[in-house]
């Protein structure tokens, strides 16, 4: 190890990463993460003026994403997943403003707030282990 650098050495092995979910100070601040994406996305979307109708129309949207399930835990993490990133809903929602496209940019902005509320409520990335197994905790349990 590099002299000076041993005090930022992690407490705990480098395997725990690997272990399973976030637990404790990690999931409290991963959901609170999400909660700030949510407050955010839907604050833009009210200041942009869009239509509170269409928010409530497909806020719920990307959970169709769990109809992938049907063909197995493999795809249905992977579409699930793919459905509740921010890497996918933020390109669209800068896009948006970007390009002037009210559409994309409110789409990006629900999809946003829809990932950010499920963090915040945690749930979270998908295991291909199975529906209820996320990088936030099993689903159910605090």
């Amino acid at each position: 190890m590099i002299a000076g650098l041993s005090n930022f050495a992690p407490v705990e092995p480098v395997a725990r990463a690997a272990a399973g979910p976030a637990s404790g100070g990690v999931r409290a601040v991963l959901r609170l993460e999400g909660a700030a994406a949510f407050a955010a996305a839907v604050a833009l979307y009210g200041h942009a003026g869009f239509s509170w109708p269409l928010f409530a129309l497909l806020f719920l949207a990307p959970d169709l994403a769990m109809l992938a399930y049907l063909i197995g835990p493999r795809a249905g993490a992977l579409v699930y997943n793919l459905a509740h990133t921010y890497a996918l809903a933020l390109p669209l929602a800068l896009a948006g403003f970007y390009l002037g496209s009210a559409v994309a940019a409110a789409l990006g902005l629900i999809w946003i707030a829809h990932i950010g509320l499920d963090r915040m409520l945690g749930y979270g990335l998908k295991y291909r282990s199975g529906f209820g197994d996320t990088h936030l905790g099993r689903i159910g349990r605090g």
